[in-house]
């Protein structure tokens, strides 16, 4: 029971976006998050390759010791990034280091790097603890990767956490040999789930979501110069699986629109229900270039967590308190009204999985009129 004059903690998932070096943004908003007066509860986090290395090391710090806990092992991690060079092998192979980069990015990393080290196995052995993820039952986890095989995304939860699979989200395969884990062969989740929004909506208790950004959803002119286009090429790829999810939401809540779901406690009620909130960093990030993603430059670092500290600091003063209560965006319209890709007729209908003797069926459009 609540004591006279307590207030009752608010609760909030997050996803986190992946983005390599720009992912110290990241840091600064969970740092901002953890050390408020009127903290929320973190209940489920959805992260992609960056976004999975600062979950992981939040999740590591809270099972620890809780809220300081996790900001000195965000802190270490980051540093220990800076310090090792991650990811950025060109200086450690000597070869590598005589040529330009232009001819290095057409070698593989199994020439250049054959015994496929990666210095952030280490950092993550170093300072994160995933036994005690795997056993710390008041946080969910959803760390996306990418199967080569298929495509497809693989959501590694937190019951099943480890070093490998950090490593298999985080994996850009330019510069690192695919992650295998049970068999399977696994490259960066950001090709797939970047991060995933409707597993996170559909499946969590808590109906709010607070999404990291990083990379800009649109930016302005044609990219003419070679760097330029593979930044921009890089931009849209890897953008792609989060347009794909909001789609999914935005066909979601018309359907629950017209009707068709009377029910209100299913995982495609909850997703058209979900309250989202934002916070980015486009502004931050699009000045810089397309290369800085895998520079771990101090100063760089530096600037992005400074940045993503503030921009928590200003989203907490403006929209804290709306947690638990009404989105604070629009993802459809702020993040460039992507479209709903099935009109809303029959044709979008998809019943519920759970109970289909209580489904009923969608109002039907009226007959097409003959010719």
């Amino acid at each position: 029971m609540l004591g006279i004059g307590s207030k009752r903690q608010r609760a909030i998932n997050l996803a986190l976006q992946g983005g390599g070096v720009h992912g110290a943004f990241t840091w600064g908003v969970l740092d901002r998050l953890l050390e408020d007066d009127e903290p929320l509860r973190f209940s489920w986090i959805s992260a992609t390759s960056a976004g999975a290395v600062n979950a992981a090391a939040l999740a590591s710090g809270l099972a620890g010791g809780g809220r300081e806990q996790a900001r000195q092992t965000l802190r270490r991690v980051w540093e220990a990034v800076q310090e090792a060079g991650v990811p950025d092998l060109m200086r450690l192979n000597p070869f590598l280091r005589g040529i330009s980069r232009p001819v290095a990015a057409l070698l593989s990393p199994y020439d250049f790097n054959p015994l496929g080290f990666d210095p952030l196995r280490r950092i993550l052995n170093g300072h994160i603890d995933f036994e005690r993820i795997r056993a710390y039952a008041d946080l969910e986890l959803l760390i996306a990767a990418t199967d080569v095989a298929t495509g497809a995304k693989r959501l590694f939860r937190r019951a099943e956490l480890s070093v490998e699979a950090v490593l298999a989200s985080a994996c850009l395969p330019t510069i690192h040999h695919a992650v295998e884990i049970e068999g399977r062969a696994y490259w960066d989740g950001g090709f797939s789930a970047n991060p995933d929004l409707v597993t996170l909506a559909a499946e969590s208790p808590i109906g709010d979501t607070l999404l990291v950004l990083l990379s800009a959803m649109d930016e302005p002119g044609v990219p003419r110069s070679a760097r330029e286009i593979a930044g921009t090429v890089s931009r849209i790829t890897f953008n792609q699986p989060l347009r794909r999810d909001i789609e999914l939401i935005e066909v979601a809540r018309a359907a629950a629109d017209m009707g068709w779901w009377r029910r209100t406690d299913t995982p495609a009620r909850r997703l058209a229900r979900h309250r989202f909130h934002l916070v980015e960093a486009g502004h931050h990030t699009a000045i810089l270039p397309a290369d800085s993603k895998i520079q771990p430059d101090r100063t760089t670092i530096s600037r992005l967590f400074l940045a993503g500290h503030t921009e928590a600091g200003k989203w907490l003063d403006r929209h804290a308190s709306a947690v638990g209560r009404h989105a604070t965006v629009d993802l459809a319209q702020h993040l460039g009204k992507v479209s709903i890709p099935i009109a809303r007729t029959r044709e979008a209908y998809v019943p519920e999985n759970d109970d289909p003797s209580q489904t009923e069926d969608p109002p039907r459009s009226a007959p097409a009129s003959s010719a």
